[in-house]
């Protein structure tokens, strides 16, 4: 069944649409895990759900900025002028007492 006017309007996929969409994520959780975490909450003026969103975040970010640090040190390395000499010493060298 094809839909025209209003319900074509309502239900007509825009593929312009460049806003972000937030996903759904179910969760299994300790009791009372969940009942620290609703504490926590409370005692911060949040909600468990934005805790979760703010640590994915921030985990997200983190990755990324440890990736594009180690790819800028790679980059440091083929284009530096500064060669490193040969090792000499061993582990077990460097551990004695």
């Amino acid at each position: 069944m094809k839909r025209t006017g209003l319900w074509a309007s309502l239900f007509t996929h825009n593929p312009c649409y460049t806003d972000s969409v937030q996903k759904n994520l179910t969760l299994t959780i300790d009791a009372d895990v969940l009942k620290a975490a609703r504490k926590a909450a409370l005692d911060r003026d949040t909600s468990v759900n934005q805790m979760v969103r703010d640590y994915l975040a921030q985990l997200a970010r983190d990755s990324d900025q440890r990736s594009t640090a180690r790819e800028d040190l790679k980059m440091f390395f083929r284009t530096s002028r500064y060669k490193l000499g040969k090792r000499t010493w061993t582990r077990d060298e460097l551990h004695e007492r």
